[in-house]
């Protein structure tokens, strides 16, 4: 690879790591050219039983490409479905399947683990109340194996789940690890499942898009309000987090509508791009905390969250 490659590289993982999303598709997208190697990450695309169902895989295979990514090495699943917000209940039924279909993949049999799902974020503030909405409707089986024996589990086919809505921290005075450590360290599950609201980058991403990873997640990443990242070093098990973007930075939204007008003026792109970062620059502050969800915010959530719980109740008991 001669000096300019090299450049142009460098050049391109820097745009990825200041993309504002938690969705590791939207990084790799990033990247000017969408057929560009990077080295240490393998995209894939793939198409879902004719229902308008796409579904992507970011892998990234070493710390070459975590770097370049911004990310930690690992598997990052993307099912996106443009109906996922909508109320057709054969549409979101061919969602639940894809994604108890790809949660099987990436897990194994969950039915033979010891299971504890953890819902992040606050029930009160719709956008973010992802996590709890998808706890209220999951079928917890872990006091009925207590109370019946391994023989009623197996009769019954059923995984050992255990569920718990985590709160945040201005309600409950504890970080999210503090909570999940100490449920851990208590009923010893084999497998953390965590889900949460995300940020994307495309508004057209906001409630049609699921996100599947083992890397666990770092909770309030994409809206610049980190905590300590849950995953199986922090967490001591194996931890897969499941997510859906619900909220756009502002800043974005301005960016993306900025760079479109002056192109349609006939700047070029160099001009557009100077023009761009002088507006960053001035409107960081401003912009800094304000982020956008959609007006039908509070439907979507009950319907998102019952098409996530009922993928997981299909891999975990029957």
């Amino acid at each position: 690879m001669d000096q300019q490659e090299k450049g142009r590289m460098r050049m391109q993982a820097e745009q990825g790591r200041s993309v504002r999303t938690d969705l590791a598709l939207e990084v790799r997208e990033s990247f000017r050219e969408d057929d560009v190697e990077i080295n240490g990450v393998v995209l894939e695309r793939e198409k879902a039983g004719g229902k308008g169902i796409d579904i992507s895989r970011v892998v990234i295979q070493n710390e070459e490409g975590a770097k370049a990514m911004g990310k930690p090495v690992g598997t990052y699943i993307t099912i996106e479905a443009p109906g996922l917000k909508e109320s057709d209940e054969s549409y979101q039924e061919s969602i639940s399947k894809e994604l108890a279909k790809q949660l099987r993949k990436l897990c194994g049999n969950l039915k033979e683990k010891q299971i504890l799902i953890a819902g992040l974020g606050n029930r009160a503030a719709t956008p973010d109340a992802l996590g709890p909405f998808v706890v209220d409707n999951l079928f917890v089986t872990r006091h009925l194996i207590r109370e019946f024996g391994p023989e009623f589990r197996k009769k019954h086919k059923l995984a050992n789940v255990s569920a718990v809505a985590v709160g945040v921290m201005g309600q409950t005075g504890m970080e999210s690890i503090e909570i999940l450590r100490g449920i851990i360290g208590e009923t010893r599950p084999d497998l953390v499942i965590v889900i949460d609201a995300l940020a994307a980058r495309s508004t057209e991403r906001l409630n049609t898009t699921i996100q599947i990873t083992d890397t666990g997640i770092c909770p309030g990443s994409g809206i610049g309000n980190n905590r300590q990242a849950l995953n199986r070093e922090s967490l001591g098990t194996e931890v897969v987090a499941i997510g859906v973007p619900t909220v756009v930075d502002a800043s974005t939204i301005v960016g993306d509508y900025l760079e479109q007008s002056l192109s349609a003026q006939g700047f070029s792109r160099e001009e557009t791009q100077r023009f761009l970062e002088e507006v960053r620059r001035n409107r960081e502050e401003s912009f800094a905390n304000l982020f956008v969800t959609p007006k039908n915010i509070d439907e979507a959530m009950k319907q998102i969250s019952y098409t996530i719980s009922e993928a997981l109740n299909d891999c975990f008991a029957g």
